[in-house]
């Protein structure tokens, strides 16, 4: 429900805030330029970032967006990427050396694992943001459709 209390009819401060963070991804990747969802709720609450920053809420996010602010509907910044399947992320564990470099890297603690202990992902918390491939030295992780079964991935 839409608090309004000003004389656009929009909710103000934090209400607005929460409202738009409420209909971001909540994939916490960075790809908008801000750390995570809600720091880019804030940005476009105050007028700071546009509402076609964040590729993971595709054309829906940005038309939602648009209908809570009374924005016009625009496209995807492609300077912010593309949209996307949704995936999710998979280690490869037997390739996993247990360096703990994608457990610090993933925003939402979906891995879990130790030093020197091959680690895994919990799909149902990993958001897809793709932060963890980067720092990994073992190129051990995939993302793979949400669609797909992991276990017919793992066996093939």
């Amino acid at each position: 429900m839409l608090i309004r209390n000003n004389k656009s009819g929009l909710a103000t401060g934090d209400e607005l805030v929460r409202q738009i963070d409420a209909l971001l991804p909540q994939t916490q990747c960075g790809q908008c330029n801000y750390p995570a969802c809600k720091p880019y709720a804030k940005a476009i609450a105050e007028g700071e970032a546009d509402i076609n920053q964040c590729p993971p809420g595709g054309d829906e996010g940005v038309k939602a967006l648009a209908e809570l602010l009374g924005r016009e509907v625009k496209p995807i910044n492609p300077e912010n990427g593309t949209i996307k399947s949704k995936v999710v992320a998979i280690i490869r564990e037997p390739e996993c050396i247990g360096c703990t470099k994608c457990i610090q890297a993933c925003p939402v603690d979906a891995i879990i694992g130790g030093p020197k202990l091959m680690h895994t992902i919990i799909a149902d918390l990993c958001t897809g943001c793709e932060l963890c491939i980067p720092p990994c030295p073992m190129d051990c992780i995939d993302l793979i459709p949400i669609e797909d079964n992991r276990q017919e991935f793992l066996s093939a």
